[in-house]
């Protein structure tokens, strides 16, 4: 671990061992889906539904900060695959750290490569899409994603910083990237008009891809799992 990860970690944890009931916070915060995604995707649908001279190029920048969330997302997961395995901060022995409430964590976490985030990167994209389209929501989102999204995942020892600070930059990129206009003209207005011309399809699908990506994908995850284990 580089210094600058030893120095935040340690920090964090000597914070950890000064109070048990903002330790239980913290970690309810880190479990919680309405505190790390229902709201920013609340607001992407609060950005599709407002009226006004550009809607459609607002809806077309909702699809795109969509599909880089997911871009991102995948991004990370195929990072943690491929780069040298890099171990939690909860689980590493090696570090002399204790942290709070290590036997709650998923224990299936130990098999995850720490580097880099796919939380962070999942929900910077989209805070930072919402940036785009509106500035001061946007702000607010980047702001929640650090405090309760980012910030908790190190605190509870489930990630270092660098891991966080990676995933939001993928997240950033990603969503800076497809809503540019080359790219956003070639994706979006397709499936804006089908969402307008097969709302009943077109909603009902949204709902699904809503509902993972508050969840993290969490039943995908855990079958996929399970047939890595089978297999």
């Amino acid at each position: 671990m580089n210094a600058f990860d030893i120095a935040i970690q340690t920090w964090l944890v000597s914070i950890a061992s000064s109070s048990v009931i903002f330790t239980h916070a913290v970690h309810a915060i880190a479990d919680f889906y309405l505190a790390k995604g229902v709201i920013p995707l609340a607001i992407l649908w609060a950005i599709w539904f407002r009226p006004g001279e550009t809607l459609r190029w607002r809806r077309e920048m909702v699809i795109c900060i969509l599909c880089a969330a997911l871009i991102a997302f995948l991004l990370g997961r195929l990072l943690a695959l491929t780069l040298p395995f890099r171990m939690r901060p909860i689980y590493d022995p090696n570090l002399h750290l204790s942290f709070s409430l290590p036997d709650t964590t998923g224990k299936f976490l130990r098999m995850w490569s720490s580097f880099p985030s796919d939380h962070a990167a999942l929900w910077m994209a989209i805070a930072v899409g919402i940036f785009l389209v509106w500035r001061w929501v946007g702000v607010l989102a980047i702001i929640h994603c650090v405090v309760f999204v980012c910030l908790p995942r190190v605190y509870l020892g489930l990630h270092y910083p660098t891991d966080v600070i990676g995933g939001a930059v993928i997240g950033a990129l990603c969503a800076w990237l497809l809503t540019r206009a080359p790219l956003r003209t070639r994706i979006a207005p397709l499936l804006v008009r089908f969402m307008e011309y097969r709302p009943a399809v077109g909603y009902m699908l949204a709902f699904l891809l809503f509902f993972e990506l508050a969840t993290m994908f969490d039943e995908p995850r855990v079958i996929a799992m399970s047939v890595i284990k089978a297999l």
